[in-house]
């Protein structure tokens, strides 16, 4: 474990960092390609706000693989993963304790966009790369990685439109959880791709936790006040519970988009078989943990990292349904792998405003 930082003031480490980028070999500093500096001695911590779906659980497993294989590779001397429990105080703490152990460079899927500003300061102020990623944070000194949620917005009613039309139209809007800064920008991208549809209306917004049966229990107690529903805007694992709202309520199936879970996609298949019901999916993959893991490699071997990096989300539509539903476990989630050199590009891409590599449908 490396030597504690909180024991070197933040002038005089700021100084001491200045100098070591200074000595780095002008290739650990290139703008594109990936920086050779060495970090075979660095530790990466990876704090995370809430473990209790599928989607956090596969995003900690990616982690810890993408961990386990550059240590193995002497890339990096190791990694922790440490999950409050949807408490933000508790996080704060977590954080500390990782400051204070030293570590090299803090992962942080946060709970709140705001309230950990202060310990993901007093980590920059130790020295410590902050890469805040897939909710955000909003001190300025932390790198963020994250998707761009108003395209998520407008690529759900966009398609809706496609399908609906832009006649009049009552939606419900499934968000996350209440503080969570993912849940705030992905609502708020809705908000804007709303205005480019005047004709929709949102009869109703609930929060399901990205959980099935979250959503399921939220849906279901406000599906009898509700007028017809033409569509449900989603934020990812909640598209199955509320499917099985709709359908205990013994109402029609809306077009709902789906988030990539498995039972979702399972359940879109069934009904396209049974009666040519048609959606589409989108959202983040848990493996953007590992974009986050090489980002903060990346930025300890001395590339110049643009303060936001971009990753593109996954979607699926109907002529790639099958393909990913035969790749995806029973209980999961659709996921991608994410190797340094792809991270690499993805960083690339976002230094020379280029598009950004996709993912393609399995084979």
């Amino acid at each position: 474990m490396a030597q504690l930082r909180t024991s070197v003031g933040s002038t005089a480490l700021g100084a001491l960092l200045l100098a070591g980028t200074a000595m780095m070999p002008a290739g650990a500093r290139a703008a594109d390609g990936l920086a050779k500096g060495d970090t075979s001695d660095k530790t990466i911590a990876f704090s995370n706000s809430y473990a209790g779906n599928s989607f956090r659980q596969v995003m900690i497993k990616s982690f810890e693989e993408a961990g386990a294989q550059a240590a193995k590779d002497h890339v990096i001397k190791g990694t922790t993963v440490v999950s409050a429990n949807n408490s933000v105080t508790e996080q704060a703490a977590q954080m500390q304790n990782l400051i204070l152990q030293g570590y090299s460079a803090i992962i942080v899927l946060a709970g709140s966009d705001t309230a950990l500003n202060g310990v993901v300061k007093d980590a920059c102020d130790a020295g410590i790369v902050v890469v805040a990623f897939a909710s955000g944070v909003t001190e300025p000194c932390a790198y963020r990685v994250d998707y761009d949620l108003d395209s998520y917005g407008k690529a759900e009613l966009d398609y809706l439109a496609g399908r609906i039309g832009d006649k009049s139209a009552n939606l419900l809007e499934i968000r996350g959880a209440a503080g969570d800064g993912f849940d705030k920008r992905l609502h708020a991208g809705v908000e804007k791709a709303m205005k480019d549809h005047p004709s929709y209306k949102i009869a109703n917004e609930v929060y399901g936790a990205w959980t099935a049966a979250v959503a399921q229990k939220e849906v279901s107690g406000v599906l009898p006040s509700l007028p017809k529903i033409d569509g449900v805007l989603t934020q990812g694992g909640d598209g199955y519970g509320a499917a099985m709202a709709f359908e205990s309520a013994g109402r029609p199936l809306p077009v709902i988009i789906m988030g990539n879970r498995q039972d979702e996609l399972a359940l879109w298949k069934k009904q396209h078989q049974a009666n040519g019901y048609e959606t589409m999916s989108l959202g983040a993959t848990p493996s953007v943990s590992q974009v986050a893991f090489w980002v903060a490699q990346q930025i300890l071997a001395g590339k110049k990292v643009p303060k936001f990096v971009e990753v593109p989300l996954l979607r699926i539509d109907q002529p790639d349904l099958d393909a990913w539903l035969a790749k995806v476990p029973e209980g999961g989630v659709v996921n991608a792998t994410y190797d340094q050199k792809l991270a690499g590009d993805i960083i690339d891409a976002n230094i020379d405003h280029k598009p950004l590599p996709g993912v393609p449908a399995p084979k």
